[in-house]
C-alpha cells in the first residue's frame, strides 16, 4: 500500500515536467523518458549488485512485450493530453483507470468487484460526464464544433483505459519476477514501440536536448514519476488487485494541481472542479471496502 501512495505523490510530478518540454514532440517526450527510466534502472542493478533474471525475461517475453506496448501507448495517450487541456484535467481523468480496470477484471478475469467498487464506478463515472459536459460549454469550437480541451480530456480517458489494460496483465509478470527484471525489459520494449510507432506518426525522434533547460525536466520526467513513481505502481501488484493499485494513483491530481497553480497559473474552473470531486470521491469508494 506504501508503494502505491508513494508513486501517487510522485505521479503529480508528471504533467508539470512535460510542460517543461513541449518544445518537443510528444513521442520524443515519451521515448527518452523511458530511456532514462531504463538507465536509471540499469544503475540501480549495478550499485546494489542485483542479479537479473534473464530466464525469467524469455519464459516471460510475450508479456513483457504486451505490457510494453500497453505502457507505451499509456505514455503517448497521457502526454498527447497534457498538450491539448489543462494540467487538472488530463490528471484526473487519466485516474479514471480504476473504472476501467474494474471492468476489465470483471469480464476477462472474472474478478467480481464489492458493491463499494460498484458505487465508486458510478460516482466517477457521473464526474467524467460532468467535466465532458463542462468542458464543451466552456471551450471555443474548432473545427466541427469540438472543445480542444474535450480533445485532450478523451487524450486522457484513452490512456486511462490502456494502463487498465496494463495493470491487470502486469499482475501475473510482477508475482513471477523480481521488480527491476521485469521493468527493465518493459521500459526498454516500450521505448522501442514508441519510436515505431513515430514514423507512420510522422513524429520523429529528437536527439536527447542539450539545453539544461529541456533536459532537467526531461530527466526529472524520466526519473521521479517514471523510474521511481512508476516502478513502485507496478511493484504494488504483488499484493493488490489491479484496480485498487490504479486508485492509489488518486493523489496525483492533487499535487500535479498544486504544481499546475504554481508553474502555470492554472486555476480550476467551479464546474470541472464539482466533476473533478465526484470522480475522486467515486476512486475513494474503489478502496474503501479492502480498508474494512
Amino acid at each position: 500500500m506504501a508503494e502505491g501512495v508513494t508513486a501517487g505523490v510522485f505521479f503529480g510530478t508528471a504533467a508539470v515536467f512535460i510542460r517543461f518540454v513541449q518544445v518537443l514532440g510528444s513521442f520524443s517526450i515519451v521515448f527518452w523518458r523511458l530511456v532514462i527510466a531504463c538507465v536509471a534502472l540499469v544503475g540501480v542493478l549495478v550499485v546494489c549488485g542485483r542479479v537479473f533474471q534473464f530466464r525469467l525475461v524469455k519464459e516471460n517475453l510475450k508479456e513483457l512485450l504486451g505490457l510494453g506496448l500497453f505502457l507505451g501507448l499509456h505514455f503517448v495517450f497521457f502526454t498527447f493530453s497534457v498538450r491539448d487541456t489543462t494540467i487538472l484535467n488530463a490528471t484526473v481523468l487519466v485516474n479514471t483507470t480504476p473504472i476501467f480496470s474494474m471492468f476489465v477484471s470483471s469480464f476477462l478475469f472474472k474478478v467480481k468487484p464489492s458493491p463499494f467498487a460498484l458505487v465508486g464506478l458510478t460516482v466517477s463515472f457521473i464526474g467524467v460526464c460532468v467535466i465532458a459536459f463542462g468542458e464543451t460549454m466552456a471551450g471555443k469550437t474548432v473545427g466541427q464544433g469540438v472543445s480542444p480541451t474535450l480533445k485532450g480530456d478523451l487524450e486522457a480517458v484513452v490512456a486511462a483505459a490502456v494502463e487498465a489494460f496494463y495493470l491487470n496483465y502486469g499482475g501475473k509478470v510482477r508475482k513471477e519476477m523480481s521488480l527491476l527484471s521485469a521493468m527493465l525489459p518493459i521500459y526498454a520494449f516500450a521505448a522501442i514501440i514508441v519510436a515505431v510507432l513515430s514514423v507512420p506518426a510522422r513524429s520523429v525522434i529528437s536527439p536527447m536536448p542539450l539545453v539544461a533547460q529541456t533536459a532537467l525536466p526531461l530527466i526529472g520526467l524520466g526519473l521521479l514519476p517514471t523510474a521511481i513513481a512508476h516502478t513502485l505502481y507496478f511493484s504494488s501488484l504483488s499484493n493488490l488487485k489491479s484496480f485498487e493499485t490504479a486508485t492509489l494513483a488518486f493523489l496525483e491530481p492533487v499535487g500535479a494541481t498544486i504544481l499546475g497553480i504554481a508553474a502555470f497559473q492554472e486555476v480550476p474552473g467551479p464546474v470541472f472542479a464539482f466533476g473533478g470531486g465526484l470522480v475522486l470521491v467515486g476512486i475513494l469508494f474503489v478502496i474503501r471496502n479492502r480498508g474494512r
